[in-house]
């Protein structure tokens, strides 16, 4: 996905009230309705709504802005395929990651 707020045109420090004008304002424009007469505009409109609706999905929810703006995903830390215990090793003590640092040292 790219970057929700280059989509909706805000930035980074937009309030809510900014986030949602902006959404509302691009729904407006873009919204298939508009292009009722031509096919292939209404195809473009609803794939830029997709695009919209996604990008109002992360930012107009502040858990999702706050894994988004942290971590560059909505979905929060693990989204990129790492975890705790890729970095640490097992759940059941330090097996790889700094597992054999510490194990190197002692």
């Amino acid at each position: 996905m790219k970057d929700p707020y280059t989509i909706l045109g805000v930035s980074r420090d937009a309030t809510d009230e900014d986030i949602k004008k902006a959404y509302r304002t691009l729904a407006r424009k873009y919204h298939p309705d508009n292009f009722n007469d031509n096919p292939a505009a209404t195809e473009l409109a609803n794939e830029k709504m997709q695009e919209i609706n996604e990008a109002y999905e992360v930012l107009g929810d502040p858990q999702k802005k706050s894994n988004y703006d942290q971590f560059g995903s909505a979905e929060g830390p693990g989204a990129n395929g790492m975890n705790f215990e890729d970095i640490f090793g097992g759940a059941g003590g330090f097996s790889g990651g700094f597992g054999d640092i510490f194990e190197d040292i002692f």
